[in-house]
């Protein structure tokens, strides 16, 4: 078995071929390399450290269950990063329906929502984002909401065409444009307004 230093200079497609016959070694040097990008992505969907945290080692724990379905048809950093957002949309999706659910039990309960407060999650990107503009694009992305953060993620960061983007999120293709178009537009005032402020 190589050494570490060793296997730091091998290619991704030569790791994934000995992970697959059971070098463990070999897998946590793919973890190693693209753990933060994995985590990032989590965190871009989810807006939670903590949860962003548990669905980037729960999608390392697919990827190595599922290593033989990787055919190499794309890079094995691109494979792991939609195992991550497919998984990502599956806790959106769960926590979506799990909100309506407790507004339902509230307002049998108390007759209304008015004691249903939003739920702030911190702002962890100065451990990850040590560049000011990646952090100026994630506080504009804080103003965008689930729905549209989602769709511009895919699009502008995953690249995945409309219809595929579609499918993911449950929509019609029209919708994904139509809220691309809105994305676009709110990131950039946002942009505009943030960047006025650090001149001021």
């Amino acid at each position: 078995m190589p050494e570490p230093s060793d296997m730091s200079a091998q290619l991704d497609t030569e790791l994934v071929a000995a992970a697959r016959n059971g070098d463990a070694q070999a897998y946590e040097e793919l973890v190693y390399r693209h753990r933060d990008k994995i985590y990032a992505r989590a965190f871009s969907m989810v807006r939670n450290e903590e949860q962003a945290l548990d669905l980037s080692q729960e999608a390392w724990i697919k990827a190595w269950q599922r290593l033989h379905q990787f055919h190499g048809d794309a890079s094995f950093a691109t494979w792991i990063t939609r195992i991550t957002i497919n998984l990502s949309l599956d806790f959106l999706r769960k926590a979506k329906r799990q909100r309506a659910e407790s507004v339902e039990a509230l307002e049998e309960s108390s007759g209304g929502i008015e004691r249903l407060l939003p739920v702030v999650n911190p702002n962890p990107t100065a451990r990850l984002e040590r560049v000011e503009l990646r952090a100026k694009i994630d506080q504009a992305m804080e103003t965008l909401s689930e729905g549209h953060r989602t769709v511009l993620i895919l699009h502008e960061f995953e690249e995945l065409p409309y219809k595929e983007i579609a499918e993911r999120v449950g929509c019609s293709i029209g919708t994904v444009m139509s809220r691309l178009f809105y994305a676009r537009r709110r990131m950039a005032t946002a942009m505009k307004e943030l960047l006025r402020e650090e001149d001021a």
